[in-house]
């Protein structure tokens, strides 16, 4: 009987499920798949990705601030029922999804909260089963594609799949940022225009 164990805790939504999702793709044989969390949030969200693969899972309190979601593996997962959690890297030009972005928060209230979900959304971009084709960025967004920003590796991990990364120039020279843009390239108001009437969806955070 194969034993797997996740250490996630400390990791925001949606590592635990990603980290998880990997961890019992590459199962072989039957066994349990352990995955330790310090919240309640990341328990209920891998009972809901237990449940939805159709593998038993329970979870225990141990600590007072830690967790372990135990799954019951009675034989390999394969490729398949995992297939949603992984980026298939589809080609740009395939999904015509289109996420605009034009705040470096994500959400009303709590800016500090506001930057944790939005750093965690553009990584939960990475995990999808279909990459964008284009992501946009402009007033407070543009923040995020200039050196330092806290999600340059994702945003650059999703340039080398494809996926079209444009920032209005305008907004980089509003905040002073033009010769700080470190992925993808510069785009006007026009192109904008052009890129959401022509996109098949479009997700604003």
């Amino acid at each position: 009987m194969q034993k797997v164990v996740v250490d996630a805790v400390g990791e925001q939504c949606p590592i635990p499920v990603v980290k998880a999702a990997r961890a019992l793709r590459e199962m072989q044989e039957a066994g349990t798949l352990e995955i330790h969390v310090d919240n309640e949030i990341a328990v209920q969200n891998l009972m809901r990705m237990a449940a939805g693969h159709g593998v038993n899972a329970r979870w225990e309190h141990t600590d007072e601030q830690k967790y372990v979601v135990t799954v019951e593996v009675t034989s390999p997962v394969g490729e398949t029922p995992l297939e949603e959690l992984e980026p298939a890297c589809a080609p740009a030009g395939e999904t015509g999804l289109l996420v605009a972005v034009d705040t470096d928060v994500m959400g009303r209230g709590s800016e500090e909260l506001g930057r944790t979900l939005m750093k965690g959304f553009l990584y939960a971009l990475t995990q999808l089963p279909r990459l964008p084709e284009t992501l946009l960025f402009y007033n407070g967004g543009a923040k995020l594609t200039v050196e330092g920003a806290d999600s340059l590796e994702d945003l650059k991990g999703l340039a080398a799949q494809g996926v079209e990364i444009l920032t209005c120039g305008t907004c980089l020279n509003f905040y002073g940022l033009t010769e700080k843009l470190a992925v993808g390239s510069a785009t006007n108001m026009y192109a904008i225009a052009e890129k959401l009437a022509g996109a098949k969806k479009v997700i604003k955070p």
